[in-house]
């Protein structure tokens, strides 16, 4: 897709739904950020009229925000040995939610993603809704204007938890049924909740409690890469020359 036809696609988006959608552009891609109450008007818009035509639904998938723009890890400074190694989990998994890392961009927690595919016009399109209720998250579902969101609607419930108003079947589809949590939420425990086991005595598999000493293995780290700083400072010297 060309700057031109991103450009075309974003102004015609700012003319139709004006304050309904906030918009942004990032690396040739269109972002539309809108409200949970504005999702399925503008969905339906989208689909059936012609300046649009968003005819399929690539993807839906959830964000956790928790802790977001936090690393544990210096990325900032080296020694003489290096870049710090060393990291202690702030809590069972990472965080606890009420005494979470905050990031004043991202007062709230969860969002929904939703990927979309204009065969028409060959456009793409991504659409972001951040939920209001951190303790429920809740989005409408789509199902009713693309029925290919209900697998992804199903995964986003299970993987993050969040649910999806109007769904004709919103149960787990990865986990088992039995699964406590939610594996994809930032203050899931990487060991898990509970582990299961075979028992001889009682001649099948049981749950118990996990037994495995809870630790941060693989800390989270944003770190700039000198790489792509040097190819912006080159890019700027390049803009200015000309």
């Amino acid at each position: 897709m060309t700057d031109t036809q991103n450009t075309s696609l974003a102004a015609r988006l700012a003319a139709r739904f004006g304050d309904m959608l906030s918009l942004a552009e990032y690396h040739g891609e269109t972002t539309a950020e809108l409200a949970p109450g504005d999702l399925l008007n503008v969905a339906l818009a989208l689909r059936d009229e012609p300046e649009f035509r968003f005819e399929q639904l690539i993807d839906v998938c959830g964000v956790d925000y928790l802790g977001y723009g936090q690393d544990e890890w210096d990325t900032e400074t080296v020694s003489g040995t290096g870049f710090s190694r060393g990291v202690e989990g702030q809590a069972v998994g990472r965080f606890n939610w009420a005494e979470r890392p905050r990031d004043a961009s991202m007062p709230r927690r969860f969002a929904v993603v939703v990927h979309l595919l204009s065969l028409s016009h060959n456009r793409r399109l991504r659409l972001r809704v951040f939920c209001d209720d951190d303790a429920m998250p809740m989005v409408p579902s789509l199902t009713g204007v693309w029925p290919v969101a209900n697998w992804f609607e199903r995964e986003t419930f299970d993987l993050f938890g969040i649910l999806f108003d109007g769904h004709p079947d919103l149960r787990r589809i990865l986990t088992d049924y039995g699964f406590v949590g939610h594996p994809f939420r930032k203050d899931f425990p990487l060991i898990g909740n509970v582990e299961v086991r075979y028992d001889p005595e009682q001649k099948r598999v049981v749950y118990q409690p996990v037994t495995i000493e809870p630790r941060v293995l693989v800390p989270r780290v944003i770190r700039d890469d000198a790489d792509l700083v040097q190819a912006k400072a080159e890019a700027a010297d390049d803009w200015r020359r000309n």
